[in-house]
């Protein structure tokens, strides 16, 4: 029998293990968050002239329901990680979501194949969102797996930067395309360049991941014939496992999806569609917020293998639900104002607290869920949360926005949606891998192997 030290990955392939999997992470997140970039823009494209507030509302659903087919991605592609394997499942994931971003930059016009173009539109952004299913799910575990102990946090803090700096790139390669063409070329046409970047980076990226091994967790359980043979039935349909997902949904992600996307989409909405900023402005107040914010994960992470993940996570919950109100009623008088400065300091107040709580997420996930069913478990439990709570909050605040009269109405719901976490997470998440209801998930589908010395408990 292999000794767990024989396991153990070396510095060097650590650093290149955490420079694959997160630059394709990164790219996901580019393909999946450029949509939402340029939804002001091209939703007049795929719609009838003169409905340009339906298209826009449409097209911000869309966005959402990427969200919404997540959990069924995460389904699949958990199943298949927990089954056949962390890289090739990740690797999977990539290619489906490069294909779909690039073919939405070829999509013809409504004018062209009328209501086809809707159609087909809703149909790639649903591709994209069960990629991205898969994508987040392997490789947390995938960088958490081949992390040494007392270090996860510290090493997944980097794969949790790519989300941010995903939207950072689309913002990035936007407004550079905007500024390089002109405002009539980009409108017309222009718009269509950063979808069909994809497909170069995705290869990139491939030609990274294809120099991956397998992680040492799942090749352990492989050769000692522990892998699940129905990870999706023993995580979905056994009462401790099933009740474990729901206790971190509501506890955890449902909470980080409101925070996060309001902190780095809401904002976006909120500034170019509420206050009627111009697009430029908006972009380049993102993108500078982006930049300050970004360094806070690293912090957050490492912090986290000092003083417990559950502590920061739950105060960048607290924070969020406390802070949102006024720091957006700050950034509308910064706004009328056009104090800029003030803008980029309230959002990237958001980002440090919503980094809080994501920061520490991908360790954490691992730490809860054991390896036979722990691809599955993360994906499901991060998905439905952040998903489902986190793709429609640009939809329903400004649905609250638009209903009400209220500038400041969005808000109320991802306030809401922290505070319930916060609760949620306080009484039945405290403890870590002592909690009651992880030891007996554990117990029940862990290895009971020495692989599981790879899995040190983790600090509540």
């Amino acid at each position: 029998m292999s000794s767990p030290q024989h396991l153990q990955t070396s510095p060097k392939e650590l650093r290149r293990i955490i420079a694959a999997s997160s630059t394709g992470t990164l790219i996901e997140w580019y393909d999946f968050f450029v949509y939402g970039s340029l939804a002001v823009v091209f939703s007049g494209f795929f719609f009838p002239t003169g409905e340009s507030s339906l298209a826009l509302l449409v097209s911000v659903a869309a966005f959402g329901t990427g969200f919404v087919v997540r959990p069924l991605g995460a389904l699949f592609f958990g199943r298949l990680g927990d089954r056949v394997g962390r890289k090739k499942t990740f690797l999977a994931t990539l290619v489906v979501m490069g294909a779909a971003t690039t073919l939405i930059g070829c999509l013809p016009k409504y004018d062209t194949i009328g209501t086809t173009a809707p159609v087909l539109l809703v149909l790639l952004r649903l591709l994209q969102g069960f990629a991205v299913g898969g994508e987040y799910g392997g490789a947390a575990t995938y960088v958490a797996e081949h992390s040494p102990a007392g270090r996860k946090g510290t090493y997944t803090s980097f794969l949790q930067t790519t989300a941010t700096l995903g939207l950072l790139l689309s913002i990035g390669v936007v407004v550079a395309c905007r500024l390089l063409l002109g405002e009539g070329a980009f409108t017309a046409w222009g718009w269509r360049l950063p979808f069909l970047l994809s497909a170069v980076l995705v290869g990139l990226s491939l030609r990274m991941r294809l120099k991956l091994h397998e992680s040492p967790v799942f090749t352990r359980m492989q050769a000692q014939g522990n892998l699940s043979k129905a990870p999706v039935r023993e995580t979905l349909a056994s009462p401790k496992p099933l009740g474990l997902v729901l206790v971190v949904l509501f506890g955890l992600t449902a909470g980080l999806g409101a925070i996060w996307y309001t902190s780095q989409f809401y904002a976006l909405y909120f500034l170019q569609s509420v206050l009627k900023v111009d697009f430029l402005t908006t972009n380049v107040c993102m993108a500078v917020a982006l930049i300050l914010g970004t360094p806070s994960y690293l912090l957050f992470g490492r912090l986290s293998d000092h003083y417990g993940r559950q502590r920061i996570i739950v105060a960048g919950l607290a924070l969020s639900s406390a802070s949102l109100l006024p720091l957006y009623a700050w950034i509308r008088e910064a706004a009328a104002h056009r104090s800029w400065a003030q803008v980029v300091m309230a959002v990237t107040l958001q980002i440090v607290f919503s980094a809080m709580v994501y920061a520490p997420t991908a360790a954490y996930l691992t730490e809860l869920f054991p390896p036979r069913i722990r691809y599955t478990g993360l994906s499901v439990s991060y998905h439905l949360g952040t998903g489902v709570f986190g793709g429609f909050m640009p939809l329903i605040a400004l649905s609250l926005t638009a209903s009400t009269g209220n500038e400041l109405a969005g808000v109320a719901y991802p306030i809401t949606v922290a505070a319930v976490s916060t609760v949620v997470s306080l009484a039945l998440l405290r403890g870590g891998r002592d909690n009651k209801l992880v030891r007996a998930v554990w117990n029940q589908l862990g290895t009971h192997d020495r692989a599981d010395s790879l899995e040190p408990a983790p600090t509540g």
